[in-house]
């Protein structure tokens, strides 16, 4: 059975689920599963899991993602993209720097109120057969974060194009919308590129047809979605049939460095890493071993988010809590 993650360079006019179904026919498994929606009429960087890799795509959705679009001021439409109707048209004024000026309001932590069109559910219902049936309904705001937001080039005298980097949740067309209402002529997304996710990037991706021809060869481990995080290895003590303790250590330029012993049940207090934005993310995947009875396998760890009760669980099966940011762990 094929497992693993493949990374897709999605094409224009498919759905991220047409991606999805036609792996299935490729890879003949029916456990696929994407991380991160693309519009159809976006392209770019799209995760796939397959098999038993699919056990991982909440850890992969949660991640930063990197985008490059084209903002189209002077047009107004109701899917806030080139896709949609036009419900208003403005003579476009304003220069590149008027555009750069404006995008550092949209730097940082922000609200946006999610399109009509857009899968979000309000009462059991999309927001996108509302839209299509002509009805609107009211949209709370959500907080989303923009890390980077860079003006690239100007490409026509309404055309700009934008590389955002940016948290889960951000409608890059909402943006594009916002940023053309502040400068007040309107706008919208013309074109989106998804050059970034979950940390893999467009380097990393193959077309429908690399995949048609390759198969299961394109399929990456698991372990390489966090690849960004240090690694912590163990080894049973020797002469030892069925480990009852094992000996941890972590690998780094100053060397090899003992954490306490690792027992059934017990915790594992595991250091703050050093670098930026190590543990923005709530849910991170933490390989481990369950000690049964002469034998240890494979578990997935999730560290309880802030204000959740009690100590951090295993995901799936028994085994140690985790104790603050948990990290792989290696066989």
């Amino acid at each position: 059975m094929a497992n693993g993650i493949i990374i897709i360079d999605k094409p224009a006019d498919w759905t991220s689920m047409d991606v999805c179904a036609k792996l299935r026919g490729i890879l003949k498994t029916k456990k696929v599963g994407h991380a991160g929606t693309l519009d159809p009429m976006a392209t770019g960087v799209l995760p796939v899991f397959v098999g038993q890799a699919t056990r991982a795509v909440s850890f992969a959705e949660s991640g930063e993602k990197e985008y490059v679009a084209t903002l189209r001021l002077g047009l107004v439409t109701d899917t806030q993209d080139t896709s949609g109707h036009t419900l208003a048209e403005s003579p476009v004024t304003v220069t590149a720097d008027d555009v750069a000026a404006a995008l550092p309001a949209f730097t940082g932590d922000i609200t946006q109120i999610p399109p009509m069109y857009s899968a979000i559910k309000i009462n059991g219902q999309k927001l996108y057969d509302l839209a299509r049936q002509g009805r609107e309904v009211e949209r709370k705001p959500r907080p989303v974060t923009i890390y980077e937001l860079e003006l690239l080039e100007q490409l026509s005298p309404a055309d700009y194009r934008l590389r955002i980097r940016c948290s889960k949740g951000t409608y890059v067309r909402t943006l594009c919308h916002d940023i053309g209402q502040v400068l007040g002529c309107g706008g919208c997304m013309a074109s989106l590129r998804r050059t970034m996710a979950a940390g893999y990037t467009l380097d990393e991706s193959h077309t429908l047809e690399q995949v048609q021809a390759q198969g299961e060869a394109l399929l990456r481990p698991v372990d390489t979605l966090f690849r960004q995080h240090p690694a912590y290895h163990h080894a049973p003590p020797r002469g030892a049939a069925v480990p009852q303790r094992q000996r941890l250590h972590r690998e780094n330029a100053a060397g090899r460095r003992h954490l306490p012993c690792l027992r059934h049940g017990g915790r594992l207090p595991v250091p703050e890493p050093v670098g930026k934005r190590t543990n923005d993310v709530h849910q991170e995947l933490f390989w481990s071993v369950n000690y049964e009875a002469y034998c240890h396998r494979i578990g997935i760890f999730r560290r309880r988010t802030p204000g959740s009760r009690g100590a951090a669980a295993p995901h799936r099966g028994g085994g140690p809590a985790i104790e603050r940011h948990p990290r792989r762990l290696y066989l």
